[in-house]
């Protein structure tokens, strides 16, 4: 287990090292920084190699990687040209937001895609495997934006039951604090939560017709024990690795959910920093994505092996 984890390690440290070097080159792409830092007839030549000087810009590109590589390694990400913060603080800003929903919408992804997915696949040909089909085919169809806008029509203009956007102003009680999430994480959450639920019900599919499960029926155990105990268990290893790359997804911010229910995350920052055209915003967010995205994974790899001790051998 021990060498497992290592080797994983390894892996990890290797693909954050790739990402960097991505993530400088592109940002390289559109030549000298300064040309978005200086104002074009405004800047005299000392302005511009003083520039160059504090920030490396005057060495070759290797060396310039080294110094940006050192400073993000210590969080210095650069200033944001726009606000005038530090990218950190933007984060800093931004992040809760994102982690609050994402989570929030992951949790309707697990309480309604894992048990449909195992109800339809125990229950298949079945109204109960039709219901579970006909969510999953709804969510997979349904885009996103229409979707939201949809269910603010329905449930807070026509009906009035729930918050039409934004994160309210804090000083709510929990309840109302709570509603806030409830349609931005349905929106969010319904595609995930259909492709999930198709996922299960084909591995819980696979499974029960496995020759283990006809020894366990034959053995006498009960099927609430053999459904949930053992077929589940062993049909996890595809759905865990979709869930936790949701996850990811969901915390890293979705554009689209952020727009409509004005929700100020990571994903509005992302593209506020695309449309104008600051980078170093940018490339905070790309590098905190991957970094995000590259943890997930090890820690999937690390529960792959407790779930099933084959793979750490492997």
């Amino acid at each position: 287990m021990k060498t497992f984890v290592i080797r994983r390690l390894f892996f990890m440290v290797l693909s954050v090292i790739a990402a960097t070097l991505i993530v400088f080159s592109l940002s390289r792409l559109q030549g000298d920084p300064r040309y978005l830092f200086l104002a074009s007839g405004y800047t005299t030549q000392e302005q511009w190699d003083a520039w160059g000087e504090e920030f490396g810009l005057d060495q070759p590109l290797p060396i310039q990687y080294f110094i940006w590589l050192g400073k993000a390694m210590t969080g210095d990400f650069g200033k944001s040209l726009k606000s005038g913060y530090t990218s950190t603080t933007m984060l800093q800003i931004f992040a809760p937001a994102s982690i609050q929903l994402g989570l929030a919408a992951w949790v309707f992804v697990l309480i309604t895609g894992v048990p449909l997915g195992v109800l339809s696949a125990v229950k298949r040909g079945s109204p109960w495997d039709l219901v579970g089909r006909t969510f999953a085919v709804f969510g997979q169809a349904l885009p996103p934006f229409w979707l939201g806008i949809m269910l603010i029509l329905l449930f807070s203009v026509q009906l009035d039951w729930l918050p039409s956007g934004t994160r309210g102003s804090g000083d709510e009680d929990i309840i109302t604090r709570l509603s806030y999430f409830v349609l931005p994480a349905v929106t969010l959450g319904w595609l995930a939560s259909a492709g999930l639920m198709r996922l299960v019900r084909s591995s819980m599919l696979e499974v029960l017709d496995s020759e283990f499960v006809k020894l366990a029926r034959a053995k006498g155990v009960g099927n609430t024990t053999l459904i949930w105990k053992h077929a589940l268990k062993n049909a996890l290893i595809p759905p865990l690795t979709f869930a936790a790359l949701i996850m990811a997804s969901f915390i890293a911010g979705t554009v689209v959910t952020e727009t409509v229910f004005a929700w100020p995350g990571l994903g509005w920052m992302t593209v506020q920093s695309i449309i104008n055209n600051d980078f170093p915003v940018m490339t905070t967010a790309v590098m905190v994505f991957t970094i995000l995205y590259v943890l997930v994974v090890f820690l999937v790899d690390i529960l792959y092996a407790f779930i099933d001790p084959r793979i750490r051998y492997a």
